[in-house]
């Protein structure tokens, strides 16, 4: 008998009745051990994209190169003061918005620039214009908030000076940068020290190597020695803070191991001698600020600026900002001296004393004194040359002579400025022949002149008349003859005794005819008017007016 075996149904599995059995799903692999598994490919293409980043960021900065255009000068930058100088080259003082004279850099002596490459940037001769390490801090410092770092090149410092705004920021860094660069590749490097020495602010109100050379040593930059040259490389770091050397210890001081610095420096390249360095000394400043008397020199600079606009045939303020320089015909040492002699006289209550000196050379014309006033700044009107004085008796000398053009009108004059009465009596003693007066010699611009002086000579007397004019003034104010170097001397004026308002003493000779005005005035009954006053009697304004003349003349060179 067969035994049929039954199949024994298939169980469903639990939780899913009448479903398909679904197939079991694969362990989840650690996301460090799928790296590790992965970690070349990964590599790989963080290689990739970080040279594709480095790719990109070159050929940004090449268009960017490409694209950057070196700028112009800034207008401030290429704006020149106008400097004044006296007979001799001393400097008088300067008109113009910046106190800066461009020179060629063959004005400036090798070892200035050493110095200057010395104390600011020694790669200067072979780098490529910018500094990588200062690039760097720069953008850490932009980009973390923290303090402005330095350290830019020399080629930085004249972009950022000479061709950009002082704006601070990272954007403006980045085109300094590739500005430097291509000026760099473009320019040569004396180019780039040039426009650097030129606009690089030195403290003083001095801006490049040129006025900082005057005022700090009242040389031109061809003079400087060693020890200045160092002295002025020094103080760039921190102008405005070492412009006090000379005047202030501590900052002298500072300033001095500074410079110290630089020297040695430039000893170990190899710029100066081991002997040159020993020698070195600290040297002398000129004293800051300004004293009085250079503010007193504003009355040469006022006549010298009109008259050589007026020989250029061109305006104040474009001669002031044209970058020349004028020589005149003052000579300061004498000027400076008259500043000092007419401190002695002080007037009343309600009165104001005048003194006006007015030195001119016979046969020639060329003032080399003209005191107009003690104050500028109180009174710029200048009572030398614009000034009309009672002539009273000063004239008498004169009287019956005559003069020809342009003296023609002077004997009939009541107030002559001394400016005119003294050509008058240049004018006797050459011997009758008028030079006009002039105040200003040569003017260059650039190293090249542009103008000089001819006299304009005539005769306005015959020869022996003029020399008949001998004798003292004689009359309603006698004469004080003084016996002393000029050949002839005589004081005269207006009002008699108590009431003298003008005393003049005229002294001359072939060398200098010198003219000394005292007068006084008081406010007039109307607004802004004034009349003349009674000169004080203690002391003596004869002696005073005598006194300064023949103290001045011992001064004549």
């Amino acid at each position: 008998m067969t035994t049929e075996l039954k199949e024994e149904p298939k169980k469903e599995p639990e939780g899913a009745p009448g479903k398909a059995a679904e197939p079991a799903r694969p362990r989840r692999i650690p996301l460090r051990v799928r790296l590790r598994r992965n970690r070349g490919r990964i590599a790989r293409r963080l290689l990739a994209a970080f040279l594709a980043l480095i790719a990109l960021l070159c050929g940004a900065v090449v268009v960017a190169y490409k694209l950057t255009v070196i700028p112009e000068p800034h207008p401030d930058t290429v704006v020149q003061s106008t400097v004044f100088l006296d007979e001799k080259g001393a400097y008088l003082g300067r008109r113009g918005p910046v106190d800066r004279q461009d020179v060629p850099l063959s004005q400036v002596p090798r070892y200035v620039q050493d110095a200057v490459i010395a104390a600011e940037n020694r790669s200067f001769r072979t780098d490529s214009g910018v500094s990588p390490k200062a690039l760097v801090r720069a953008v850490a410092a932009a980009l973390t908030g923290g303090e402005r770092q330095g350290g830019s090149t020399i080629t930085q410092q004249y972009v950022k000076n000479a061709l950009l705004s002082p704006e601070q920021s990272l954007s403006r860094k980045a085109r300094e940068a590739l500005i430097a660069v291509k000026l760099d590749r473009t320019r040569s490097k004396d180019e780039i020290l040039q426009g650097y020495l030129n606009t690089v602010y030195f403290g003083r109100g001095a801006a490049g190597v040129q006025a900082a050379a005057r005022n700090y040593f009242d040389v031109d930059t061809l003079d400087l020695t060693v020890s200045q040259g160092a002295a002025l490389a020094a103080i760039i770091n921190l102008p405005s803070y070492y412009e006090k050397a000379g005047s202030d210890p501590k900052v002298t001081a500072t300033l001095q191991k500074r410079w110290a610095w630089v020297l040695d420096a430039m000893a170990a390249s190899g710029n100066i001698t081991a002997k040159q360095r020993a020698e070195a000394r600290f040297p002398a400043f000129r004293f800051y600020p300004p004293g009085a008397t250079e503010g007193q020199r504003q009355y040469l600079i006022d006549a010298a600026a009109k008259e050589a606009a007026d020989r250029l045939g061109i305006t104040e303020d474009q001669l002031a900002s044209g970058g020349y320089t004028v020589r005149t015909t003052f000579d300061l040492a004498l000027q400076d001296s008259t500043a000092e002699q007419a401190k002695g006289q002080k007037a009343a209550k309600g009165i104001r004393l005048h003194t006006a000196v007015v030195g001119i050379e016979p046969g020639d014309g060329a003032v080399r004194v003209l005191y107009g006033g003690s104050d500028y700044a109180r009174q710029p009107f200048n009572d030398a040359v614009s000034g009309a004085v009672e002539a009273g008796s000063a004239l008498e000398p004169l009287t019956g002579l005559r003069f020809g053009a342009p003296l023609t009108a002077l004997a009939r004059t009541t107030a002559p400025t001394p400016l005119k009465l003294a050509s008058a009596y240049a004018a006797v003693a050459a011997d009758g022949m008028y030079a006009a007066p002039y105040t200003v010699a040569r003017i260059t611009r650039g190293g090249r002149t542009v103008y000089s002086a001819h006299r304009d000579r005539h005769r306005v007397l015959p020869e022996q008349a003029a020399r008949a004019v001998a004798a003292p003034v004689r009359g309603g104010f006698p004469a004080t003859p003084v016996a002393g170097p000029p050949a002839k001397l005589f004081t005269a004026g207006a009002g008699g005794g108590i009431t003298r308002r003008t005393v003049w003493t005229v002294a001359y000779d072939a060398r200098l005819t010198l003219t000394v005005a005292l007068f006084a005035d008081k406010p007039g009954k109307k607004k802004d008017t004034t009349v003349p006053a009674q000169l004080p009697t203690d002391p003596s304004p004869t002696a005073f007016t005598e006194q300064t003349a023949t103290q001045l003349w011992g001064r004549v060179r």
